[in-house]
């Protein structure tokens, strides 16, 4: 084909949803109270954990990193999806794409790690005590959480510079609102072939080798769980991993039926949907599941209401008369 057929782009459209003026505006609320308590609800988490001594310990220091990411992982696509229901500008740059693109595979990679990790803690917790306290040291949980956060940004460095060079001229329209690897392979004019291949080994080592890992630790852990004789010792023993296992579901269902899936026989619409469900709608259930099948998250978020309760009650009532020292 003639080159001159094609003419070079510097920026990109999102489709976002093509719905009527009324409906974008009812998304757009609905998106931004999910946004809104996606923030809030992990910031919770992170307050709590933070200022509670009885939550010092592995699995909490974890899940304060995974609160963190969370807040992170929406705030890569949630604001300029918001902005681009109420402007109606959906333009971005190549640039901002990228780098859009590049977050969003970075936080993706942490989730994953710190999914594991949070197994292997458990798997410890309830298979090996006796040298829970001599591995999980806080020195090395700080270690394993840095490593999870350093390894995903810099793995992530290859592919997203080798995007970055490609070539992209015709068709500038993504139909999502967010910029995902697929649709850019699509209006690429270069080939990606290789590319493609490199990107998506490198998401299913990643997705199936923590998958993997987490569901051997489970393995192991039902199996020790199994032999404790009394049914509260299991039961308890249960609800410790349940927060856990229920967000490790949410996730990898998403996550695998995105990206391994078949070549024909989908469509955007579809990846659109699916978008959603793991850029948004798990985010903001992950914080809810934690606090509502976590029994010490729960506490700990119940005793910090009561103390800043008492903090604003107390001076007002030592203003009462009869309070007051004679």
């Amino acid at each position: 084909m003639q080159a001159e057929n094609y003419t070079t782009i510097t920026e990109f459209y999102l489709l976002g949803f093509n719905v009527n003026q009324n409906l974008q505006l009812f998304l757009f609320f609905l998106f931004f109270l999910m946004y809104i308590s996606i923030i809030t609800g992990n910031t919770i988490i992170i307050t709590v954990i933070w200022q509670s001594s009885k939550l010092q310990c592995p699995m909490y220091l974890f899940l304060r990193n995974f609160a963190f990411m969370e807040i992170a992982y929406a705030s890569v696509t949630m604001p300029k999806m918001l902005t681009d229901l109420v402007s109606g500008d959906r333009r971005i740059s190549i640039t901002g794409c990228i780098a859009q693109l590049y977050f969003f595979f970075v936080l993706g990679g942490i989730e994953n790690y710190l999914l594991a990790l949070m197994a292997y803690d458990r798997y410890l917790a309830i298979c090996n005590p006796l040298r829970y306290m001599a591995i999980m040291t806080n020195r090395f949980c700080h270690q394993l959480a840095f490593m999870s956060w350093f390894s995903s940004f810099t793995c992530s460095l290859i592919p997203i510079y080798l995007l970055s060079k490609l070539f992209f001229c015709g068709r500038n329209e993504i139909d999502n609102f967010f910029c995902d690897a697929s649709p850019l392979f699509s209006l690429s004019c270069t080939d990606t072939s290789l590319l493609k291949n490199y990107l998506y080994s490198l998401v299913w080592i990643i997705v199936f080798s923590c998958l993997f890992f987490i569901i051997l630790s489970y393995l192991q852990i039902i199996l020790a769980i199994l032999k404790i004789p009394s049914n509260s010792g299991r039961k308890k023993a249960f609800s410790t991993c349940g927060s856990h296992f229920t967000v490790v579901i949410l996730y990898y269902g998403s996550v695998i039926t995105m990206y391994v899936k078949p070549n024909q026989g989908y469509t955007f619409v579809f990846d659109k949907c699916l978008s959603v469900f793991y850029a948004i709608v798990t985010p903001f259930l992950n914080p809810i599941i934690y606090s509502l099948r976590n029994n010490n998250i729960r506490d700990a978020i119940q005793s910090y209401k009561c103390r800043h309760s008492i903090v604003f009650v107390v001076p007002s009532q030592l203003d009462r008369p009869e309070l007051r020292l004679r």
